[in-house]
């Protein structure tokens, strides 16, 4: 008489929305070998993932992309963790867009890395929630990333 063994699966150690950030980041890494040849590379790729975003969001990251791109020339377009970002000229993020749906949260976010020269005093926001863009929050966007960039 056989036995029948009873065979468990091994628990998850990371969630499938995780496995997909980490093989968005894989692919982000192997194209920035080719941004590196190709300066316009990087903006093509970044423009890509946001004509991926839907509605608001959307419309949200191309007005961001102009104020960035205009008002900090230096900074590169690349993706970041599937993200919109803008990197110095060392290939280091400086600010990122995040789209709301990207994370399931309630509003998109605009963020500064520590790179960015946001520093005031002791303490300082690094991001900022988004749930839509008027004409002055344009004007403070286009602020912060000149100062970023100072």
């Amino acid at each position: 008489m056989g036995t029948t063994k009873k065979t468990t699966k091994p628990p998850k150690v990371f969630s499938d929305f995780e496995l997909s950030a980490m093989r968005e980041r894989g692919h982000e890494l192997r194209a920035e070998a080719r941004v590196k040849k190709n300066k316009t590379e990087g903006e093509r790729i970044a423009l890509a993932r946001i004509a991926q975003m839907k509605g608001l969001d959307q419309a949200m990251a191309k007005r961001i992309h102009t104020i960035i791109t205009t008002n900090a020339p230096s900074l590169r377009p690349k993706t970041w963790y599937g993200m919109p970002a803008y990197a110095n000229k060392d290939g280091k993020v400086v600010c990122f867009f995040q789209d709301a749906k990207k994370f399931k949260a309630r509003y998109a976010t605009l963020g500064f890395s520590d790179l960015a020269k946001l520093d005031d005093g002791a303490m300082w926001p690094t991001s900022f929630a988004l749930k839509k863009l008027t004409p002055a929050d344009e004007k403070k966007i286009a602020a912060l990333v000149k100062k970023a960039v100072s």
